[in-house]
């Protein structure tokens, strides 16, 4: 099959258009012909950091998380999916685990679900990764309806997942945004926008929280941001972040008995640990899309697999508007 590798790792690392042995389904497995593939800042991070990172792939190394496909062999013990099924999911590029910038993936059966209906495979396969965090993040956390909800970063691949499945649990979502562009999109996606660039925290927490702050803050932004969110947060309010690695004084979160959650859906692939708990996650995401809560925002500019390396840059450009997908 074709695959685009990376031979190796810096920050000129390119990819490699390359025939490769085409993947056997094993127990527990599905082959899945890849239609599409999304591009995720961890992808980016792999690329240029390898084995700076402790989840990078030896190299030759083919990368990608997320697909959409079609299921085109059925292992062993595999008994909810069967050949022809519309499937996707966020199941490689990582560890030992091979990626989807491939024609097909041996992927296992527990980090897929069934493709929402609605969606095209390049809207489905934009999903797995920042959707599956974002659920994560919010259930975690303890979401309820009627809560007021800040989501930082908004209009982000991770950002704009949160905010509609924020509003899905039937909480009230305000969201920061920086933009005209992006505050743009916050609206058009039914937040209540905050332009973080004009608004100081104690400014918006008093306006739309009369002083009181934010039930649930969830924060894709992260590190020094952090701060900004326990400045937001309530009394016993609850925070969750996507971007932890930093140090902080956590000072104010104590004095606030604030409840701080770290989401990193990357666990069940690196350590084989409670997989199926994404496959369920999908599966409720696959209901939440189909009933009109969801709906995937794409970039404008189109790749094919041969212009990874293109759709690469186009995130790293912080130009991209939505997800950047790459099809076959």
């Amino acid at each position: 099959m074709k695959a685009m590798l990376i031979n190796a790792y810096g920050e000129d690392a390119v990819f490699e258009n390359t025939e490769v042995e085409k993947p056997e389904v094993k127990a527990s497995h599905v082959l899945v012909k890849i239609a599409a593939s999304s591009v995720n800042t961890v992808d980016t991070m792999i690329r240029k950091m390898g084995k700076e990172l402790p989840l990078s792939p030896d190299t030759p190394a083919i990368l990608g998380m997320d697909f959409a496909g079609t299921v085109e062999a059925v292992g062993d013990g595999v008994e909810d999916y069967s050949i022809g099924d519309e499937v996707y999911g966020c199941a490689g590029g990582l560890a030992d685990l091979p990626g989807t910038l491939a024609e097909y993936i041996a992927a296992d059966s527990n980090l897929i679900a069934h493709k929402p209906r609605n969606l095209s495979m390049r809207e489905a396969a934009a999903l797995p990764l920042v959707a599956i965090t974002a659920y994560e993040g919010l259930t975690r956390a303890g979401i309820k309806p009627g809560q007021k909800v800040l989501v930082h970063g908004g209009s982000g691949g991770v950002g704009h997942v949160a905010l509609q499945l924020a509003k899905h649990f039937g909480a009230e979502v305000f969201s920061t945004g920086g933009g005209e562009k992006q505050l743009a999109l916050i609206e058009q996606l039914g937040a209540t926008t905050i332009n973080y660039k004009t608004e100081a925290v104690e400014h918006y927490v008093a306006k739309h929280t009369g002083g009181e702050g934010f039930d649930l803050v969830f924060d894709s932004v992260g590190g020094a941001n952090m701060t900004n969110s326990f400045e937001a947060a309530a009394l016993n309010g609850r925070v969750a972040s996507t971007v932890a690695l930093c140090e902080l004084d956590l000072s104010m979160a104590h004095f606030k008995g604030l409840s701080l959650h770290i989401i990193f859906m990357l666990i069940p692939m690196l350590h084989n640990f409670k997989r199926e708990e994404h496959g369920e996650i999908l599966h409720n995401l696959a209901q939440i899309v189909e009933s009109g809560g969801l709906k995937p925002v794409l970039d404008e500019k189109q790749y094919s697999l041969e212009e990874v390396g293109q759709a690469h840059a186009r995130l790293e450009s912080g130009q991209a508007m939505g997800k950047v997908v790459v099809e076959n």
